[in-house]
């Protein structure tokens, strides 16, 4: 399995970057390859994702969400082979918020082992980590919210 992780630190409170993240259907604005998210459920979503030019459609199930803390969602069916991902949220001031972003996918043919290993994976993640801080940072709140426990 490949996995990247990035931590990014956003000037906004724990709440708001919280918050956004129960948004998926606004990860195409800030997160790069992702082309659309719709939430089915509380607790499922379908992506439609391209990466590499290739383009991979897969439904996730949210498996662990505490409000201001994590949202952590693994993939059900669909074109992964184990698609996961594990955010976590520190406040590190009233105003500041660290956020730990894990993403993990099964590169399913040569080019996407080679992208995996010379990091093209982990250059998509830094650049969403950079554009979500831009994103949330230039609105200062957050586009919605979804405050339950999973």
């Amino acid at each position: 399995m490949s996995t990247v992780t990035k931590a990014i630190e956003v000037d906004v409170p724990v709440r708001t970057a919280y918050d956004q993240w129960t948004q998926f259907e606004s990860f195409p604005e800030f997160m790069d390859g992702v082309e659309s998210i719709t939430q089915t459920t509380d607790t499922h979503t379908h992506w439609v994702v391209k990466v590499g030019g290739v383009q991979r459609e897969f439904d996730t199930e949210i498996i662990e969400q505490v409000p201001d803390q994590v949202i952590a969602w693994r993939s059900t069916g669909g074109d992964t082979g184990g698609h996961t991902g594990r955010v976590t949220f520190e406040a590190l001031g009233p105003d500041r918020t660290r956020v730990d972003i894990a993403l993990g996918w099964e590169p399913s043919d040569v080019v996407e082992k080679a992208g995996a290993a010379v990091g093209i994976d982990q250059r998509q993640v830094d650049a969403s980590a950079k554009d979500f801080k831009r994103f949330i940072e230039e609105r200062g709140a957050e586009t919605g919210a979804w405050r339950g426990e999973v």
